[in-house]
């Protein structure tokens, strides 16, 4: 399994994929919190804070992990390698898990030089270190996982289909509808308080709660659930083959 996630990491790293991922969301987010006017600018707001950061982050996920992740599956199956792979002495788990933690790797080497606007705004602030720490610590680890789901979204996407363009729209949709479409859904005017068990089950209610630095187990627990979700549903497609 670790030979499998080492193999997938790799070839992320030996095309242009995993360097464009990455660059493209520092650039992003570079650009919001530095350069572009407006009140998501740092400098004009005055304030010592990285909301800025995890308020683009998940949009710019929405679409960077769907682009990780398109391939995990679809260009085995294109390939023919699919079942090279399955005959291999693992299990169907633990080939999605390979795939999916290789996914989640790309996604926390993409959060850590993002350490550096923290550095900066820690060094910059009025007194130095004015920071919020415990909220900034919080939406990291709301930000992490909101990209681990998305990752298991996209895995789960890719295997059902050879092609990468079809499994990215697929994920890119998927990932949306759990990020804001219970949220969306919940604005209706729904009985029987139906309108919080939908708010209940969208990504972002869990992301804005964790994110303001208090990490309650119930969202830890939607969090995993979620991923485990998509992974037992990838797991299902590899074994279907069986059917």
């Amino acid at each position: 399994m670790i030979a499998l996630i080492n193999k997938e990491i790799g070839s992320f790293f030996s095309s242009l994929t995993g360097y464009i991922v990455i660059s493209v969301f520092l650039v992003i987010n570079g650009l919001f919190i530095w350069v572009f006017p407006g009140e998501l600018n740092i400098p004009e707001s005055g304030y010592a804070t990285l909301d800025t950061l995890f308020i683009i982050s998940p949009w710019v996920f929405l679409f960077l992990v769907p682009a990780l992740t398109m391939r995990t599956f679809s260009e085995e199956k294109k390939s023919g390698t699919m079942e090279l792979l399955l005959v291999r002495p693992l299990t169907d788990f633990s080939i999605v898990m390979a795939k999916f933690i290789a996914a989640v790797t790309l996604v926390l080497i993409s959060l850590i030089p993002t350490l550096v606007y923290f550095w900066s705004l820690h060094t910059l602030g009025n007194p130095s270190g004015n920071l919020d720490t415990g909220a900034i610590l919080g939406s990291y680890t709301g930000l992490f996982f909101l990209g681990s789901c998305y990752a298991a979204i996209g895995v789960f996407s890719s295997s059902l289909t050879e092609n990468q363009i079809i499994a990215f729209i697929l994920a890119v949709l998927l990932s949306f509808f759990f990020f804001t479409g219970f949220e969306m859904l919940s604005a209706l005017p729904l009985p029987f308080r139906a309108d919080e068990f939908l708010l209940y089950l969208g990504i972002n209610e869990h992301y804005s709660s964790i994110s303001r630095g208090v990490v309650d187990t119930r969202d830890i627990v939607y969090f995993v659930s979620l991923i485990a979700l998509f992974l037992f549903l990838t797991r299902t497609v590899l074994q279907s083959r069986k059917w």
